[in-house]
């Protein structure tokens, strides 16, 4: 039994170092991909923050397995939690639309962190720096040093007019 358990610790050992070269191996091959082709270093950080995440549940997961861990234990936990989950999206459309912009946002728009965009808005434009992309909420800092942060999704539903490059602090050295 003794004997078993010590073997468990060393399959688990054996796993979570498995698992943690996956990781290095890929945050390195995503610096390179970023030299290669020129990506820039926020994508790549968010990218390796979901790897990181896949990784780290595929351990676990290996790890519970190699513990015996009754699978249908384990199915009933993860459903339950996905369970909580959705209802908790549903009682918040805005946060799930505000999810959903910002991967959009972040996979498949011509603006990118460093550009200077302005929302037109029908009696007040706001103009200013892009700074962050979250999951939930887009960070300008304006002319004023001052910094908004704005829905994902009201960046997705307004017109706007965008700079690439061209940030306000380059604009007022000049």
């Amino acid at each position: 039994m003794e004997f078993l358990n010590h073997l468990k610790i060393l399959q688990s050992v054996i796993v979570f170092i498995i698992g943690l070269t996956i990781q290095v191996l890929a945050t390195r091959s995503l610096k390179k991909i970023q030299l290669k082709f020129g990506f820039h270093a926020s994508r790549i950080l968010v990218s390796s923050k979901i790897i990181s995440i896949l990784v780290y549940l595929t351990i676990i997961i290996v790890i519970a397995f190699i513990w015996n861990v009754d699978e249908k234990q384990l199915l009933i936990y993860i459903s339950s939690f996905l369970t909580i989950l959705g209802i908790a999206f549903f009682a918040q459309w805005s946060l799930l639309s505000n999810i959903t912009a910002g991967l959009i946002l972040y996979i498949n728009y011509p603006v990118k962190i460093g550009d200077t965009i302005t929302i037109l808005e029908k009696d007040n434009n706001i103009t200013g720096e892009i700074k962050d992309i979250g999951a939930f909420f887009i960070t300008l800092k304006t002319e004023e040093e001052a910094l908004i942060t704005l829905p994902n999704a009201i960046i997705l539903q307004k017109n706007i007019r965008y700079n690439h490059n061209k940030n306000i602090s380059k604009q007022n050295s000049k």
